[in-house]
C-alpha cells in the first residue's frame, strides 16, 4: 500500500505461522494498515496464498518458507532481512505445535522436545536474532500468542500449557530487559476459542461455525500494535 496515512505505512512486520489461520489473518490485517509483512511458515503454498491475498488488497509482503526447528535457518533469515531493511517494527510469534494430549507421566519425550523447540526455543531464537533490528525501530512491538492453558492448567494438556506459560515468561522478561533502553514493547495475546486447524485437531467434535473467525484475532492484533498499549499488556479476545 502506498497510502502514507495508514498507521503502519513504512513499517516492517514479521509473522510466524503465516500460511493459514490466525497467522495469515494477522499478516493480512497488518498489511491492510500499511506494513510490509514478512510471511514465515513451513508451507510455501499457504504462504503464497496469504501473499496473494495481501497483494490483491493493495498491500505488500515477502514470503520466507522456514522450518522453525532449524535454528540456523532463523539466523540466515535475519541476515537476509537485515540486508534489505534497517529496522523490524513488529514481530508476531504465532507459530505453535499442539502435540499429543497425554498425562504428564505419559508425555513422549521426543515429541515434547519438538514441541518446546517450536513453541519456545524458536521464539527465543527469533527474538535474539532480530533484537538489533527491533532496537533500531522507533516503536517496536513483540507479540506472542498464548493460551488459557498457560495460566489455567488442565489435565492432559500439560505439555502444550507448559510451553505457553514459558513463552509468556520469556517474552515478558525480554520486555522488562529492554523497556528502559529501547522503544520495544512486548504484548501477550490470548485468542481463546478461534476457528483454526489447531482448534479442530484439539476439539474434533466441535462445530467450527460456533467459533469466531481468525480474522477477528488478526484485526485485534493489528489494532493492538497501533495503539499506545503499555509494555507487558495482556489482551484476551473473547
Amino acid at each position: 500500500m502506498t497510502d502514507t496515512n495508514l498507521p503502519l505505512s513504512g513499517k516492517l512486520a514479521l509473522v510466524t505461522g503465516a500460511s493459514r489461520g490466525i497467522g495469515a489473518a494477522t499478516a493480512i490485517a497488518l498489511a491492510q494498515k500499511g506494513a510490509h509483512v514478512v510471511l514465515v511458515g513451513r508451507t510455501t503454498g499457504g504462504l503464497e496464498e496469504t501473499e496473494e491475498a495481501i497483494h490483491k488488497a493493495g498491500g505488500s509482503a515477502t514470503i520466507a518458507p522456514l522450518d522453525l526447528t532449524d535454528g540456523e535457518s532463523i539466523g540466515r533469515l535475519a541476515t537476509a532481512i537485515a540486508q534489505r531493511w534497517q529496522a523490524l517494527d513488529i514481530l508476531v510469534l504465532n507459530a505453535a505445535m499442539l502435540g499429543s494430549l497425554a498425562s504428564v507421566p505419559a508425555i513422549d519425550v521426543k515429541e515434547f522436545s519438538k514441541l518446546l523447540t517450536v513453541n519456545l526455543t524458536a521464539p527465543q531464537a527469533l527474538i535474539a536474532t532480530f533484537d538489533p533490528m527491533l532496537r533500531n525501530s522507533s516503536d517496536a512491538r513483540v507479540v506472542a500468542l498464548t493460551s488459557t492453558l498457560a495460566r489455567q492448567p488442565r489435565a492432559y494438556w500439560g505439555a502444550y500449557g507448559a510451553s505457553k506459560a514459558a513463552l509468556e515468561t520469556l517474552v515478558l522478561s525480554y520486555g522488562e530487559e529492554v523497556k528502559n533502553i529501547s522503544n520495544i514493547r512486548t504484548h501477550i495475546v490470548n485468542p481463546r476459542a478461534t476457528r483454526s486447524a489447531m482448534r479442530a485437531k484439539a476439539y474434533p467434535g466441535e462445530d467450527p461455525a460456533t467459533l469466531k473467525g481468525p480474522e477477528v484475532v488478526g484485526d485485534a492484533i493489528a489494532a493492538l500494535v497501533t495503539s499506545d498499549a503499555a509494555n507487558g499488556y495482556f489482551l484476551t479476545i473473547d
